[in-house]
């Protein structure tokens, strides 16, 4: 009679945990690191896109 007790508090608590909103993430940040590693890319391979 335990298994079943656990293994539905078990489920809930899943359930819980996965239908918790996402967080919110740091987009302004992330998006200027993303700016930053294009620009990068851009410099170390610009000499050879230049030549197409």
């Amino acid at each position: 009679m335990g298994i079943p007790v656990v293994a539905g508090l078990v489920a809930v608590l899943w359930a819980t945990w996965a239908a918790r909103p996402p967080r919110a993430t740091g987009d302004g940040a992330s998006l200027a690191e993303h700016q930053r590693f294009k620009a990068a890319m851009e410099r170390s391979t610009g000499s050879q896109r230049s030549s197409e």
